[in-house]
């Protein structure tokens, strides 16, 4: 970590402005076509869990199972995009929305590449420019395709601070050309931060981002950090979260204060029919300004303390979704979602 001077940007966090919510739906040409009944279903599950509190934005090559599924959700809710798609990881190809100092907004479209070429991106690259080119998007957005990016690798307190993770960042497929100091910089001139914290410690088994931040700590209301933990010492995870864990511990404000931490239970192991585990997070949470939208994972007891202890962190009550069908292509809640704040945004 870092500090520079402050710029007039600011990329709020998560739980701060009225929003739509960035939706892709599931089809046949996506990894979800053996299971893609069971997905639908959890992706129906989502968006009517979404629609009380924000509105939808929902994109796939042909949205016509989206319109079925969802026909009970008004038009004024929900507004549905033909637009070619590779995958539902809406969260890593969405744009990231900053604030001007005038109060205005821009989105930043990042360059997607797959997390770090594993998987084909040529059509999700494409979805912020597509949005805007149909003007849906109607404020501006700024080309940032010099600099690869994922939304799920960067955590924003909206005062100047972000949060992510060596592992993601330094991937040597995302960035390669870029030193750690020089990846820091580009994050604090993109969205006018003035720190940067980096966790050097832990990962979830099966996850295939290089350990996206929005899977392991976020950042709450009030100086507060939300984070994965681990109390079984006899999990694969337990030393590495048990290091993360002090790293946050060690973390301080901007102020120079320690954070006000809160320790979500790590789910019990679930795994595929390979036998391989699949990453389970409660971390993985959408933080809206009225309500927190939890994953969960059929574990009532484990289910509902992460609930409880997002709902005291946040000051908000929240709606569990059953996500055990997301983790099957190693995702979960946050990782479909991505939210645009309405100004910047056509009406419907």
């Amino acid at each position: 970590m870092s500090d520079s001077h402050p710029t007039s940007l600011r990329l709020p966090a998560e739980w701060e402005h009225n929003c739509s919510v960035l939706l892709a739906w599931p089809h046949e040409d996506t990894d979800w076509s053996y299971m893609l009944s069971d997905v639908r279903k959890c992706y129906n599950e989502l968006a009517h869990a979404i629609a009380p509190y924000a509105r939808l934005i929902v994109v796939a090559p042909d949205t016509t199972d989206a319109r079925d599924a969802l026909s009970d959700i008004t038009p004024d809710r929900a507004l549905f995009v033909d637009m070619p798609t590779n995958d539902t990881w809406t969260r890593d190809y969405g744009p990231l929305t900053v604030e001007c100092a005038d109060g205005t907004m821009n989105a930043l479209d990042f360059c997607f590449n797959g997390w770090g070429l594993k998987f084909a991106s040529c059509f999700d690259n494409l979805v912020t420019s597509r949005l805007a080119e149909r003007k849906i998007i109607t404020g501006p957005t700024v080309n940032c395709r010099d600099f690869v990016l994922e939304g799920g690798g960067i955590e924003s307190d909206g005062k100047g601070t972000l949060l992510t993770t060596s592992r993601c960042q330094l991937s040597p497929n995302r960035n390669a050309t870029l030193s750690r100091g020089q990846i820091e910089a580009q994050l604090k001139g993109r969205f006018g931060a003035s720190r940067v914290l980096w966790l050097d410690h832990g990962y979830l088994a099966g996850d295939d981002t290089d350990s996206h931040i929005d899977t392991l700590a976020r950042f709450a209301p009030n100086d507060s950090i939300v984070f994965t933990g681990c109390s079984d010492p006899a999990d694969e995870h337990f030393a590495e979260l048990e290091m993360m864990k002090r790293e946050i511990q060690e973390s301080r404000t901007a102020e120079g204060l320690p954070y006000n931490l809160f320790e979500l239970p790590l789910p019990d192991a679930i795994y595929d029919d390979d036998s391989q585990r699949l990453p389970a997070t409660y971390a993985n949470f959408l933080a809206l300004p009225s309500v927190v939208l939890v994953p969960t994972y059929g574990q009532p007891r484990k289910d509902e303390l992460a609930c409880r202890i997002i709902s005291v962190a946040f000051e908000r009550p929240t709606v569990a979704v059953d996500c055990r069908a997301l983790i099957c292509q190693h995702g979960s809640l946050h990782c479909a979602t991505m939210q645009i704040p309405n100004n910047i945004l056509v009406r419907i």
